[in-house]
Formats: structure tokens, sequence, C-alpha cells
């Protein structure tokens, strides 16, 4: 346990960010989640509304910085390749 003020109120600050970016994390992975989901059940209208739900979350958790720039580009992208892939139609 830190002795110094200071020390104390940054713990502080860390438990209740660490809960914060927690949480903000796991609503990021429900909501990429949930695109996958509609898109394994075939339901396209529903994968593109959880993926015009999922773009605005991804880029808000990487402007608070809980994400990398980067990070959020590449989970933007492999979701959206994705549904493109389930739009097109299947040759044989």
């Amino acid at each position: 346990m830190p002795n110094i003020e200071s020390a104390k109120k940054s713990l502080r600050q860390v438990k209740r960010r660490t809960v914060r970016n927690r949480a903000a994390k796991t609503a990021l992975r429900s909501s990429m989640k949930k695109v996958r989901q509609a898109l394994e059940g075939g339901n396209l209208e529903a994968a593109r509304t959880a993926l015009a739900a999922a773009i605005p979350a991804i880029d808000k958790i990487a402007a608070r910085g809980i994400i990398h720039r980067r990070a959020a580009a590449r989970h933007k992208s492999r979701l959206m390749r994705r549904l493109a892939a389930a739009a097109r139609p299947a040759s044989t």
C-alpha cells in the first residue's frame, strides 16, 4: 500500500479507471460479437444494424485511449470485410 498521499490518490484513480475501461472493453467485445453472430446466422440486415452500432462504439473507445487507434481500425476492417464477404453472392 502506498504511504504518500499522491500515491494513494493515484491508486484510487487507477481503480476507478480500470473498472470504467474494463466495462467499455466488455461492451466493445459484445457489440463485435453481435455482428459476428448475425453473420453466422445468415441475417445480413441484423449484421448491418449491429455493425452500424459497433463502429461508433469502437471509435469512441479508441478516442478515449482504451484501445489503440490502429487496433480500432483493424477491428472495424475485419468486421466490414466479413459483412462484405457474406453479402457477396456465393459462387461455385
